[in-house]
């Protein structure tokens, strides 16, 4: 396929009609006339040699193709918009735009909230937005990272991506401060014993697959989708929560937990930023990212680490 024939006006239309699945609202939604439009979707069917859209009864439906084509296009749009808006030079002081990050809650609570404090000094007309991290970060990554600016992830979850990394981290166990049976130390034994609260998805893996080569598999009572919540869910109970220490520590003064050390060489946790390769020698991006890392970089290592 030669790219330099293709007119990349047709990606446009392309999402439009897709999404819309209706030529006089596709139009509509990107500036084209009805008549501009059918052509438009004239051209795409020669092009695929398919309908996309195939008339069933008064309205559209996708084609087997159209519905593949549905999200390829979705991330072909990011990314080519993303690539436009690219920038040779970045002044923080004067420029007005917003960087959307997805994190989980742990790393806005110990990291982003901070980034945050300082883009405010340095750069007031930039803003951030956190989105929580879908469940398909790990499946469809490329997707995800071309439509954002940037992944606040450990190592070890996802890889094949440029990543800087952030501040490192470690694991720690949470009890309740009353627990019944646990005073200053988890044993092994513990851990095969006690209810578990887990966070549900991934960002964890490492720690996980280290508890398997243990050979402790946890017996989980209860999961959730919020580090946050892992401390509250353990208070007054006998359940315990594996929890990132930096986390950990933030939320002991308001929760009635106990820390505890875990009864092995818990492997560390090494926070990063990752994005995607269209966005490496972008100007804006760039001072994203050194002041990302710079931020990181400052923040005091988790007691005990």
């Amino acid at each position: 396929m030669n790219l330099a024939r293709l007119d990349l006006n047709l990606v446009v239309a392309l999402r439009a009609l897709l999404e819309e699945r209706n030529v006089t609202r596709a139009g509509q939604r990107v500036g084209l006339s009805q008549p501009a439009m059918s052509a438009a979707l004239s051209r795409l069917r020669r092009h695929f040699d398919d309908d996309l859209l195939a008339r069933v009864g008064g309205h559209y439906e996708l084609t087997a193709l159209g519905q593949v084509l549905l999200d390829r296009t979705s991330t072909a749009y990011d990314v080519l918009e993303r690539l436009f808006s690219s920038q040779a030079e970045f002044d923080p002081a004067e420029e007005s735009r917003e960087f959307k990050l997805v994190a989980s809650d742990y790393a806005v609570s110990v990291f982003g909230a901070e980034l945050a404090r300082v883009v405010h000094e340095e750069a007031p007309g930039i803003r951030l937005r956190f989105a929580q991290t879908p469940p398909t970060v790990v499946d469809d990554t490329a997707s995800l990272l071309s439509a954002v600016d940037g992944l606040l992830m450990p190592h070890g979850v996802i890889s094949g991506f440029p990543a800087t990394d952030l501040y490192e981290d470690r694991w720690v166990f949470v009890v309740a401060d009353d627990h019944p049976s646990i005073a200053d130390r988890l044993t092994r034994q513990d851990l095969a014993d006690l209810p578990w609260v887990t966070y549900q998805r991934t960002y964890d893996a490492p720690a996980v697959r280290q508890l398997g080569m243990l050979g402790v598999e946890p017996r989980v009572e209860v999961s959730v989708d919020s580090f946050q919540l892992l401390p509250l869910l353990v208070a007054g109970t006998r359940r315990i929560a594996m929890v990132q220490a930096r986390l950990a520590r933030l939320l002991a003064p308001i929760t009635p937990v106990r820390i505890v050390e875990p009864p092995y060489e818990a492997v560390s946790l090494q926070e990063a930023l990752w994005w995607h390769p269209v966005h490496t020698h972008d100007a804006a991006h760039i001072w994203l990212r050194e002041t990302a890392a710079r931020v990181g970089s400052r923040l005091p290592r988790p007691h005990g680490g």
